[in-house]
């Protein structure tokens, strides 16, 4: 891959080319809807066409270097700062957080306000650090994630989706971003190119998207075809105006 297709780390190790829908366990409807296909007309795609597909996006985009960064906790606070913010707002407010406070034993015992001023630059501060303090709380202790490495991965997102404001999407980044686990992460982008390459069905509902998703792509991909997809969303399948006479798909 070339070096700009690289999947970029920020300061943490946290994976950083990555910016979620503004309520990040929802997906925006796409500019131009496409119509409802109902699920016994569905004809889910072929291994072979996900293979096709997979591979041209591998020649586009290349296949992103970077090992999962095994940092579950992280990736969870991370995720709820990426609401309705950019990737560059999102990584001031996590750093500026991690300098303030030695450990998330810290934050979760700090006043709510105090993690707010710290995260403040990434936008709707008040809504997020009462969000962190509620999510850190129901942890409880140990304060820690690491058992998700080996546990089942339908008892990760039980228990993830079971959290304050946690859904699908946060879920999939926390299983497949820290621990390479296959669960693909599906926001507006990587719905959107779903939906017009026939590999999801168009008028999904969300969770239906993250199953059918995650049960297509092939065995130690998921991260990688969930960046593609979502470079592919960004950079030709715009939702609007989507560049189709470029589109090597």
């Amino acid at each position: 891959a070339a070096p700009e297709d690289r999947l970029a780390v920020n300061n943490f190790g946290l994976f950083a080319e990555r910016r979620h829908c503004p309520w990040h366990d929802t997906v925006r409807p796409m500019a131009t809807r496409m119509p409802t296909v109902a699920r016994n007309d569905w004809k889910p795609p072929t291994a072979r066409r996900v293979a096709a597909i997979r591979q041209r996006l591998r020649e586009i985009y290349g296949v992103p270097l970077i090992e999962p960064h095994g940092d579950p906790l992280g990736e969870l606070i991370l995720t709820v700062l990426s609401q309705s913010t950019n990737d560059r707002n999102r990584d001031v407010a996590f750093i500026r957080l991690r300098n303030r406070f030695a450990s998330w034993e810290e934050v979760r015992a700090a006043p709510v306000d105090e993690v707010e001023a710290a995260i403040r630059p990434g936008g709707i501060s008040k809504v997020k650090s009462q969000r962190i303090h509620d999510i850190l709380e129901a942890i409880g202790d140990p304060l820690d994630l690491e058992w998700m490495r080996e546990a089942p991965l339908a008892e990760s997102q039980a228990y993830l989706c079971a959290l304050p404001g946690v859904g699908r999407k946060t879920a999939a980044c926390v299983l497949c971003f820290s621990f390479g686990l296959p669960d693909v992460p599906v926001d507006t982008h990587v719905s959107r190119v779903g939906m017009r390459l026939g590999l999801l069905r168009p008028g999904a509902p969300f969770e239906e998207l993250h199953d059918e998703l995650a049960r297509i792509t092939p065995e130690g991909a998921a991260l990688e075809f969930h960046m593609n997809l979502l470079r592919h969303g960004r950079r030709t399948c715009h939702a609007r105006k989507p560049a189709c006479g470029g589109c090597a798909l």
